[in-house]
């Protein structure tokens, strides 16, 4: 079965109307292709970096001057209103010792962690 350019177009166009039909519908969240897909919102602190990019703040701050526990740095980030556990600040704390941009070092059986 072939279609006659002047079907063609005729489809073209019904179809064209229907999806206009269907995004303008009341609940739909569908973006017509002349709008594309781009939604803004806010990044989210994983977006920006996560807990590497936030302790590298707290580097340029000078909060790692005196040498700090883990806990002490979970406290600060929470204080800034970033909730990670500790199982999450760690490895981003090894990264950083890994960079260079951190050292850290053991006292009384615990890691410390100067910038």
């Amino acid at each position: 079965m072939s279609l006659e350019p002047q079907q063609i177009a005729k489809l073209k166009r019904l179809l064209g109307e229907a999806l206009e039909l269907l995004a303008s519908a009341p609940g739909t969240e569908r973006a017509t292709p002349k709008q594309g897909r781009q939604i803004k919102r806010n990044k989210t602190a994983a977006e920006k970096g996560g807990p590497v990019a936030l302790m590298t703040e707290l580097i340029d701050e000078g909060f790692f001057k005196k040498p700090k526990e883990l806990g002490a740095i979970k406290t600060a980030l929470e204080e800034r209103g970033h909730y990670y556990p500790a199982t999450s600040l760690s490895p981003a704390l090894i990264r950083l010792v890994r960079a260079k941009t951190m050292r850290r070092i053991k006292e009384k059986k615990h890691w410390v962690y100067v910038g």
